[in-house]
């Protein structure tokens, strides 16, 4: 399989673009590999393509905000917005009218020019759902698949989703003739070109209801709770958005359907924090077992593990247990577990703990003595870190 190629590079802009200019650059490449106006170039309609998914991605904040974090690996499949195919010409026409401008006579040629300029019907599609999903950290870790209950618009079955009484009580729009559109010849400085514009008798649709559908008032289109299975990868984090695609609600009377976004929200966990991949946990000792060393039981995400502190552990020292963290999203490496050792001072003392320790007190080993080759707190976390 190819790599793809980075969508800032395909449309020529860098990071900061702002969303008029990048609405420009695609401009200029949707003109530029049009297949219309390269019929000897067998690879002008994959760069068109190509250019149309990164502008889609780019231009939506948060697809743009999740690519600029996890590149292509953190994109819901890999044609961004379009499903697994990568965008259909339908679907790269459907949209000019917002790039170009429904009145403008380069929107309207293009969205024709692939009916030979016989004004093509804009797609319609429905709106977005979008809902929270909370994951607990275990789910995070590894990933989880969810069944997910959601009340959407679905198409009636009655009518067959044209809101006419039982799906034949409908007849071709006189104005447009059944395309959606009207159209009139344009002259520009290029020479004569189709411009279209929605039909304002239709709406669009091509074609007129004389008789409702009795099942969905005719809207084409029926309220319904689905259960959704989805698949969560491993690695994702608080504030990523997942996209099922068309399983959001259809639109009245005919189009294909929006998408289903999933919110991801992170459970706290009672034992373990997490810090980018990895997870902290902060274990408290008695100065007991940290001068004379001990074996003790950890939390980690998979369950307990077994752990050794060495005789004189001095507080803030830090454990790592390697590839006990959070798997990467949609990669094979996977954090660590830091444990955090904290040396636990009694606050309460009996009189013959006290006296006890008032023996101790001027133990020569009982004095602090840091050597050289022992850091301070920042040095340590430092090391530990970046090191």
């Amino acid at each position: 399989m190819a790599t793809k190629r980075d969508y800032y590079e395909i449309l020529g802009v860098d990071k900061n673009v702002s969303a008029e200019d990048l609405k420009k650059a695609y401009r200029k490449m949707a003109i530029k590999y049009h297949p219309d106006k390269n019929p000897d170039d067998p690879t002008a309609e994959e760069k068109f393509k190509e250019a149309a998914e990164a502008y889609d991605v780019l231009n939506d904040p948060n697809k743009k905000a999740r690519y600029d974090q996890f590149g292509h690996a953190g994109m819901s499949g890999a044609a961004g917005g379009y499903g697994a195919g990568g965008p259909t010409m339908d679907d790269i026409f459907s949209q000019f009218g917002d790039v170009f401008g429904d009145d403008s006579p380069f929107g309207s040629f293009f969205r024709g020019a692939q009916g030979g300029g016989g004004g093509r019907q804009r797609v319609r599609r429905g709106s977005d759902l979008r809902i929270k999903l909370k994951l607990n950290l275990q789910e995070v870790a590894n990933g989880v698949e969810k069944k997910i209950k959601v009340k959407r618009h679905v198409t009636c079955n009655t009518c067959g989703g044209n809101g006419s009484k039982n799906g034949t009580a409908v007849q071709t729009c006189s104005t447009c003739q059944g395309t959606g559109q009207t159209r009139k010849v344009v002259n520009t400085m290029l020479g004569q070109m189709v411009s279209t514009s929605t039909c304002p008798t239709c709406n669009g649709e091509g074609k007129i209801v004389t008789d409702r559908c009795d099942a969905c008032f005719g809207e084409g289109r029926v309220l319904q709770e689905d259960v959704i299975p989805i698949k969560i990868p491993a690695g994702v984090a608080e504030g990523i958005q997942l996209s099922v695609g068309s399983k959001g609600n259809v639109p009245p009377r005919g189009g294909v359907a929006g998408d289903l976004l999933i919110v991801i929200e992170e459970e706290e966990d009672a034992d373990l924090k997490r810090d980018g991949n990895n997870v902290v946990f902060d274990l408290y000792v008695s100065f007991i077992d940290a001068a004379i060393g001990t074996s003790v039981e950890v939390p980690t995400i998979d369950g307990k593990a077994r752990i050794t502190l060495d005789p004189g552990t001095q507080s803030g020292k830090m454990l790592r247990l390697k590839g006990k963290g959070i798997k990467e999203l949609n990669g094979y490496g996977r954090g660590d577990e830091i444990v955090h050792v904290n040396v636990w001072t009694p606050k309460v003392l009996s009189a013959e703990e006290r006296t006890m320790l008032e023996k101790l007190r001027n133990s020569p080993n009982f004095q602090p003595k840091p050597n050289k080759n022992e850091k301070g707190f920042f040095d340590k976390m430092k090391d530990f870190f970046h090191g």
